[in-house]
Parts: C-alpha cells; structure tokens; sequence
C-alpha cells in the first residue's frame, strides 16, 4: 500500500493559482525529488501533502485529493519554535511516537509473562513488529548519531534561540532521520549542510525504508538518491511533469529536448499568426479598394459582391480562430549582461581587489596568507561549515572589518555581492508608506549607486531584461516572493552596476535547478572576475579548473 498518493491535486491562494495537475503515488523505496522554478509552489505542495500549513493550521488542497497512510514527517527549511526551547524538547517532542511503542511493547510483555492470557499473542506480535519497524530501542543512539554527522549541537540544555538558522535546521533534521517515519517530507535539506553532513543524509535517503519526498536544488542529491522526478514548472500543456527516471542526468536531458520543442512550436505558431493576421488585414482592405467595381456600375451587382467578399472574410476570421494554437510562453532563460574585466587605464596586472594576512574575529585568521583576484580572475573558496569561508568573502567586499593585515581595491572598481542573508529588507517602505516592490527597490538602489558615483546611467542593467523574474513578480511587493525569488533578486541586484567582481556566498540557495545550471555557465563565460563560495558539489566539480582556496 503506498504512503501517499496525490490525485490531480492543485492549490490556490485568493486569486492566484499556484499549481495544479499533480499527480504521484510514494510507496517503500520510492524517493521523489521536487524540483521547479522559484515561486512555483515547492514548499506549499509539501505542507499541502503533510496537511498543514507552516505556522501549523490544518491545510488542504484546493482541488484533488491527497490519501496518507502510515507515520509523516515534515522538515522545513526554518524551525519555528516557542521562546525557551531547548535541543533536548525538539529530541523529545520528535520521538515520542518511538517512546510510545516501546513503552507499550515493555508493558504488553510484562504483561504477557506475568499472565499469557491477559494479552493475546496476536497483540504482542503487533506491537514488536511496530518496535521493529522503528527500531525503538536504538533511538537515542540514532539521534546522537545523526547530530553529530550533521555537525548539529548535541547539548541538550542549549536553547535553540542560541542557535543560527542552519543550527536549528540540523537540530531538527536529525531528530527526524532517527525517527522512522513511514514518510518523511524534506524542504532543501542541503541548504544548511557541508560536504560530511550531505554524505550522512545520502546515506540516510538511499537506504530509507519507506517513501521520500524531496525539494531540492542539489543536483547531486538528486543523482545520488531520486528515483522519479517532479516537475513543478508547466509544460507545454501547463501542467506539472512527472519524470519516472532517475537521476538529475536523465531528467535534465528529457527536460531540455521537451524545451527545445516548446521553444520551436511557440516560434512556429507566433509566426503562423502573424502571416495569417496579415492576411486578414488584406482581405478587409480589399473591403474598400481591390474588389470594388467602377462607380456608375450596377448598385445591385455592387452590394452583391460586398455581401460575398465580406461573407469570405467572415469565413477567413472563423478559421483562423479554428485553427489557432495556444501555445504558452516558454520560461524565462537567465540573460547576463556583458561585465567588463576592467577600467581604461587599469594595470592588467593588478588585482581588483587584495587580502594580505586577514584576521576577522575568530572566524578567519589567515597569517601570512595573500589572497588576490586579478580582472577576468577566479577563486573558488571551500571548506565546511564554520571554516570562515562567508568571512573570508565579507573581507573581500569590504563590509566586514579587520582585525588584523590589509585590503586593497583598485580605483573605480565595482564590486557586486551576493550574500547569504537578503540585502533587502523585505518590509522595505517607499515614501508614501506602501511597501517596496521589486521594481521600486531596484530603482533605489540605482538612484543611491548614481548619487554615490558608483554607477554608470550607460551601464546601467534593466532589472526586467535579466530573465530572473516576470515584470509581474518585479511589480509585487517583496514580501509577497518566496524565498526563491527574492534569491533571484538578489542577484540582479549584485549585476545592476555592471560589476567588475562579483562576489557570490553560498548562489545557488533557494535557487532553481535550471538557473543554477544556467548560472554556472555564465559565471564561467563572464570576462568580470569572480569569486564563489558554495558547498554545492555539483558546482564545484563544474568549476574545478578555478584556482580553489580551501579552508579548515
């Protein structure tokens, strides 16, 4: 019996859709990767197929059905707790369930050796092979386990209020990997993780007994683990794709052939339209001229043919109508602007920006070290979590101080930074107290890099042309994007000014798969010199042959 079937399911906020035609079954083995275009509906399907919505109301599809049988589990990508939480209540609260069916197969034991009938076997049976299912004995071995592999704190006194975003995170997804659910529900759980910790869930994910639901962007993950893949962008056909191979390989290639021939027919019926419209203003235009006889000839022979060539028009109208082909807009393709390596009169020779023995706090000494990123440059910066490597990039741009040794920028050189944390706040005010949307807050920043001498107007790259966001979702505020989407603004925002060196931490979170694809090969075709930190591993194994600073 599958632990979870979807049936033509859909859902809709007040007066806007969100996705629709989804439809699966997740039996033992089976490990579904989501993936889609940010805004495209990844989160709200995973708290729609557990049945409750984030802040933990009851939620429901707006159309089909979803049937669950069997234990569920939701890890989300931010752990909402009360104040005065500790590590020890998430690991209490998460396996309590496990607690339970120990508990019970203790007292029906008991129960059975004091008097073998006041408990039926069939009873006893039941609830050891429950025991069994959850290996309840091994509980506490598996939580410390798994919070240790995935570099979570294991104080259970510590309150979670102490702990980053990404801790919290950990917290909670290893108290769900040693719980046991018959399904367990992941919302980019590679987010928060460096390269041991990924290697720990994978392990976890491949050898899962029951049903897997992920959302993710990790490539890898999806090669390592997915056995189908959803796709929530439309197709053709607008609705979602369900790709039964596995793999991201297999997915990304029978994705980009059905794109190609989405691209083509939308060329081919554009053109089709144009050529026929153009035929319809030539019959009407014959209304008038082409079909009209001399004047002074018969008025009845006159009024006869206007009947039948208008009648003809009519008929050309209808069939074209008959004929037409709604084919959809294809999705946006990320078009990067053209950056510049650098200024005239700039020294070839010279970086664009020098590090020389930086220390920043306790979170990056680096004595004797010089790090410089000439035009064209690239630098590739790795190391697991808490090495420095978001530090190291902060220095680098020059908004975080050192304590120690020095930093040197070339005259004139524009700087474009994309940081983990959003630049923007998303409750950004424009004068009139109505809240920013993305074309206001992009005009601002302009405004201040113009007032400032930092941006040339020439230069200037239009936010809309970018292909990251529709001028729909650019005319929203931003606190109505998700996560994803702010993401994508974000990096117009590192491109607005044209930068020499772009500065990325950590780019491909909350992105979409096929924007990270697309994004890699612009990063790797860009003449501006740039700098990347990423615990993505498909990424790194793309960008290699970049000159790599590994941090420890």
């Amino acid at each position: 019996m599958p632990h979870l079937v979807a049936r033509d399911l859909g859902f809709a906020h007040p007066g806007r859709p969100v996705f629709r035609g989804v439809s699966f079954r997740v039996s033992d083995g089976v490990r579904l990767g989501v993936v889609g275009e940010n805004g495209s509906g990844k989160s709200t399907l995973l708290h729609v197929l557990a049945g409750e919505s984030a802040d933990g109301h009851p939620l429901a599809p707006s159309s089909g059905a979803v049937v669950r049988h069997g234990t569920l589990a939701l890890v989300e990508q931010e752990l909402r707790t009360p104040p005065g939480t500790t590590v020890g209540d998430v690991v209490r609260a998460t396996l309590a369930d496990v607690r339970v069916a120990a508990d019970a197969l203790d007292a029906a034991a008991r129960a059975f050796d004091h008097d073998a009938g006041s408990a039926g076997l069939g009873e006893l049976t039941e609830l050891l092979a429950r025991a069994e299912h959850l290996e309840a004995w091994d509980a506490d071995r598996r939580v410390d386990e798994a919070l240790s592999r995935l570099g979570a704190c294991r104080d259970h006194a510590r309150l979670l209020d102490e702990l980053s975003v990404g801790e919290r995170y950990r917290v909670r997804l290893a108290c769900r990997l040693a719980e046991r659910t018959d399904l367990l529900l992941l919302d980019e759980p590679t987010n928060h993780l460096d390269d041991a910790a990924i290697g720990f869930l994978t392990q976890q994910l491949a050898a899962w007994r029951g049903g897997v639901v992920v959302v993710t962007h990790d490539r890898q993950l999806l090669d390592d683990v997915a056995t189908a893949i959803l796709d929530l962008d439309p197709s053709m056909d607008g609705t979602p794709t369900l790709y039964g191979q596995p793999g991201y390989l297999s997915y990304r290639f029978a994705k980009n052939q059905a794109l190609v021939r989405w691209r083509q027919r939308y060329t081919a019926e554009r053109k089709r339209a144009e050529q026929l419209a153009e035929r319809l203003d030539a019959s009407y235009e014959g209304l008038s001229d082409e079909w009209r006889p001399p004047k002074g000839s018969n008025k009845n022979r006159r009024g006869t043919r206007a009947r039948i060539h208008v009648k003809a028009a009519d008929r050309l109208v209808q069939r074209l109508e008959a004929e037409a082909v709604e084919v959809p807009v294809p999705p946006l393709e990320l078009r990067f602007p053209d950056l510049l390596a650098m200024s005239p009169g700039w020294d070839p020779g010279e970086p664009v920006v020098e590090l020389r023995n930086p220390r920043v706090g306790r979170r990056l000494d680096l004595p004797g070290t010089r790090v410089a990123v000439p035009p064209s440059g690239r630098l590739l910066v790795v190391g697991p979590n808490g090495s420095g490597k978001s530090t190291l990039l902060g220095a680098l741009a020059g908004t975080l101080p050192l304590d120690r040794g020095a930093r040197r920028v070339v005259d004139g050189a524009r700087i474009g930074v994309v940081g983990q944390e959003e630049s923007v706040p998303v409750g950004l005010r424009m004068g009139d107290g109505r809240l920013a949307t993305g074309f206001d807050a992009y005009a601002r920043e302009a405004l201040d890099l113009l007032a400032a001498g930092a941006l040339d107007p020439e230069l200037l790259v239009p936010v809309a042309a970018l292909g990251l966001l529709t001028e729909d979702d650019l005319d929203r505020p931003l606190a109505e994007l998700s996560a994803g989407q702010r993401r994508r603004f974000e990096l117009a925002r590192a491109l607005l000014a044209v930068p020499h060196l772009l500065i990325l931490d950590e780019p491909t979170n909350h992105l979409s798969i096929d924007l990270v694809d697309e994004l890699t090969r612009a990063l790797q075709a860009t003449s501006a010199a740039v700098v990347v930190a990423t615990h993505d591993r498909r990424m790194r194994d793309e960008l290699a042959d970049w000159p790599t600073l590994e941090l420890s």
